[in-house]
């Protein structure tokens, strides 16, 4: 194929798993010709990318090409643009959010206890959790509760 007659188009990285390859996607909008009404339409495109430098989300531009596979016949061209990656490790979160519940950990229990009707008794420093007994639950009609007493 001449070179003047390969189709070049520009869009977004959206998967990179595979060795050498990369889905690019192209997005863009059009009016439906009888309702009027925009529709998007969507291409995806599998492009050869022999260093793996795409990154999820990058910007590229890709040329059309031979086959290069059953379903590859685009090739990367250049990385228009970086899609910008905070760099946080889970290890990082889950010790941050261990050492933040042991600081606060005592406050947090007395205020849940009081709220779900629970006694919170202090023995040598030691809080421990007592279930108050004495509170019954209602149903919250006071027509039920007077049959209830009713019947006894």
């Amino acid at each position: 194929m001449a070179k003047a007659m390969r189709k070049v188009r520009t869009g977004s990285v959206i998967r990179t798993k595979q060795d050498k390859t990369a889905i690019v996607e192209m997005i863009w909008k059009q009016r439906h010709r009888l309702y009027r009404k925009q529709v998007r339409r969507v291409a995806r495109f599998y492009v050869h990318d022999p260093e793996n430098q795409c990154r999820l989300g990058d910007v590229v531009r890709i040329e059309e090409t031979r086959p290069i596979s059953k379903t590859k016949h685009w090739r990367l061209l250049e990385v228009l643009e970086r899609r910008q990656v905070a760099d946080v490790r889970p290890i990082e979160l889950e010790s941050d959010v261990q050492s933040a519940l042991t600081t606060s950990e005592s406050p947090e229990i007395a205020s849940n206890a009081e709220l779900d009707g629970e006694v919170v008794s202090a023995q040598d420093g030691n809080e421990t959790l007592i279930a108050d007994d004495s509170v019954e639950e209602s149903s919250g009609n006071p027509e039920m509760e007077e049959s209830e007493e009713e019947r006894e």
